[in-house]
């Protein structure tokens, strides 16, 4: 909570752009005090901060590699410097794999970079997250972490196996925090988007155009990062901390087993 403004507040991890933007616009929307985080200090980040403060509320950047554990210590001081205790973590910061490569020709160096990031440094920034809303104390809200996963948690990509591996990891990972936070009174939710138009995916748009109009979505469309915000909007609110554990699919239907 922010002692100066009396409002919850969030950190949101990758939030310069894409689906950490709308994610941590939608908690601005709603109220919250919110710092973002990414690799970069730049004319970007300041924009995105600038829209976060458009909605009436505080907002701040914290340059930070999410893979660099031993430097969570310094970006969790600079927001709690900046906004106050953390009541609501979003871990949405991840990579996909510096080389698309098939699971036979992937090297350690590629499978190493996207699990630092994706499943030890996600892990990590949570558990210090976790154990500083828990030196915190209770309070009248309830406190959640929130992890926006993938649909590749389940569903396998021969030629970026390493990103898959790293989700359906940190899948696991969810249910452990969910299990040991739940009698803190600290929520843990997973989301697991679907084919999302992001940066991540531009490369390969063509593709999932041809794809989506076949049918291999159910809703016919691309996600939005509007669509992945609406579900960590609604997980964020305190009266679900009760449904702790959640995996929430954002995916149009794309991980429905169909005939």
């Amino acid at each position: 909570m922010n002692p100066h403004t009396g409002r919850r507040v969030a950190l949101v991890t990758g939030g310069r752009r894409g689906i950490g933007l709308a994610v941590a616009e939608g908690l601005a929307a709603d109220g919250y005090d919110v710092a973002i985080t990414g690799t970069r200090d730049d004319d970007v980040a300041r924009a995105a901060v600038a829209k976060l403060r458009s909605h009436g509320v505080a907002g701040t950047y914290v340059a930070g590699d999410v893979a660099a554990v031993e430097d969570h210590g310094r970006v969790l001081d600079a927001v709690e410097a900046a906004l106050g205790g953390i009541d609501v973590f979003v871990s949405n910061a991840g990579i996909a794999p510096p080389q698309r490569l098939d699971i036979l020709e992937t090297t350690p160096e590629n499978f190493d970079i996207v699990l630092g990031v994706n499943l030890r440094g996600a892990f990590f920034l949570a558990q210090a997250v976790a154990k500083r809303m828990i030196a915190h104390g209770r309070t009248e809200q309830s406190r959640a972490l929130i992890f926006v996963s993938s649909c590749s948690a389940e569903m396998v990509s021969i030629n970026r196996v390493e990103y898959c591996v790293s989700k359906a990891a940190l899948a696991m990972a969810v249910e452990g925090f969910a299990a040991r936070l739940a009698a803190d009174g600290i929520g843990v939710f997973e989301i697991r988007p679907g084919i999302i138009r992001t940066d991540m995916t531009a490369g390969v748009s063509s593709k999932y155009d041809a794809l989506i109009e076949g049918g291999l979505v159910p809703a016919k469309r691309w996600g939005e990062g509007a669509d992945i915000a609406a579900a960590v909007r609604a997980l964020a609110r305190p009266e679900m901390v009760f449904s702790t554990g959640t995996v929430v699919n954002v995916d149009g239907g794309l991980t429905i087993d169909r005939l």
